[in-house]
């Protein structure tokens, strides 16, 4: 008896993830990686642009430039996805890339930042092939319960600005892992990389995390996180610094670099093992505020917690993974998924779409608010 075996059809993506002087894209069948590339460009050719958004036709080029040397055919794709950009705030989902997005990714309403291109470069390539382009959990996901935006400083609300892509996926792979829907779990995320941000995951919403751009939680290897109010005003109008200054103090120089004059992790790892006691004591600062954080998390959950996740390049790091466990596994059982991948975790949001698994979101959807910078 002759049995015949009908192969579903695959779904062909393309992923784009714009950074400052590089554009990494992949190409992916269904959910399996084919091809990944990072594409370095010359900083002299992007100091030619006047702004980020001037970039976008010669970031095109090249892109369509490298898949076909790369012999990839774009006709047999399916959909276009980019790293979304700055937008207004938003909930958690994959976005149709439409004309009220490009224009707020082009005007750059929340700030200017090489991501605004991964939706606009998305819909350029796609539109050529009258193919969906999207966009999926942009930095700018906000889903915060009320109680969480409360400063409790009336001229400033807590703002929603975290790893959104990175801490989303995660969070379904680990679902997945349980046997459960990402949607029916409590979850405690960490993403600890150049920034380190911890959200509350409440059945498939982030309802409380930490402003991981320049607010607060814990330090990191660039940034300050949380410093205190009080001293931080008396810096500020001490005369001894100007605002770009103080900025850079708080984002870029904070953290690992104020104290040890690196954002390496394997490196103070490095200087700890030669006994440097200075190292040792920042990088167990740094820790111990992470734990400090998901135990905060953890109250937002009301201590019903599935699960704790470390992830990002930090969690590479077992000596660190280590002492942050040690202290919050009481909670929950703590899962360690190191690393990021989000041109995987773009291409799983268009997949979940081209699939019919899940609707996709049309922007800029019920926005209450609009984010201020």
């Amino acid at each position: 008896m002759e049995v015949t075996t009908v192969q579903e059809n695959k779904h062909r993506i393309l992923v784009i993830n714009p950074g400052s002087t590089s554009t990494k894209i992949g190409v992916f069948d269904d959910d399996r990686s084919i091809f990944e590339k990072t594409i370095r460009h010359d900083s002299e050719k992007i100091n030619e642009f006047a702004t980020i958004i001037d970039q976008y036709e010669f970031r095109k080029n090249t892109i369509l430039q490298t898949l076909d040397e790369e012999g990839i055919n774009i006709s047999k794709l399916s959909a276009v996805c980019g790293r979304g950009g700055l937008l207004r705030p938003i909930e958690g989902g994959t976005y149709l890339v439409n004309d009220d997005m490009l224009k707020d990714l082009k005007e750059g309403f929340s700030g200017q930042h090489a991501s605004n291109l991964g939706g606009i470069l998305a819909f350029e390539i796609a539109s050529g092939l009258n193919i969906p382009s999207y966009i999926v959990d942009p930095v700018v996901v906000d889903e915060l319960q009320p109680l969480a935006r409360v400063s409790g400083f009336s001229l400033i609300e807590r703002k929603s600005i975290f790893h959104a892509l990175n801490q989303k996926a995660v969070a379904r792979s680990v679902a997945k892992q349980i046997g459960k829907k990402y949607e029916d779990l409590n979850l405690i995320i960490t993403h600890m990389g150049g920034g380190i941000t911890v959200g509350a995951h409440r059945n498939g919403k982030v309802v409380d995390v930490n402003n991981g751009l320049h607010g607060d939680g814990p330090f990191s290897p660039e940034r300050a996180g949380t410093v205190p109010a009080g001293d931080l005003v008396d810096l500020c109008f001490s005369g001894d610094y100007y605002r770009d200054e103080i900025m850079k103090k708080l984002v870029g120089q904070g953290g690992l670099v104020g104290y040890l004059n690196t954002n390496d992790a394997v490196k103070v790892e490095k200087m700890i093992e030669n006994g440097d006691e200075k190292a040792k004591a920042v990088y167990d600062a740094m820790a111990y505020q992470i734990a400090k954080e998901i135990g905060s998390a953890s109250a937002v959950l009301n201590g019903k917690v599935d699960a704790i996740v470390l992830t990002g390049g930090l969690a590479y790091g077992k000596d660190f993974v280590k002492a942050i466990s040690e202290r919050i596994n009481w909670i929950a059982d703590v899962v360690i998924q190191p690393g990021e991948n989000e041109l995987q975790a773009l291409a799983e949001g268009a997949l979940r779409v081209l699939r019919d698994e899940e609707d996709y979101k049309v922007y800029p959807g019920n926005v209450k608010k609009e984010a201020r910078v």
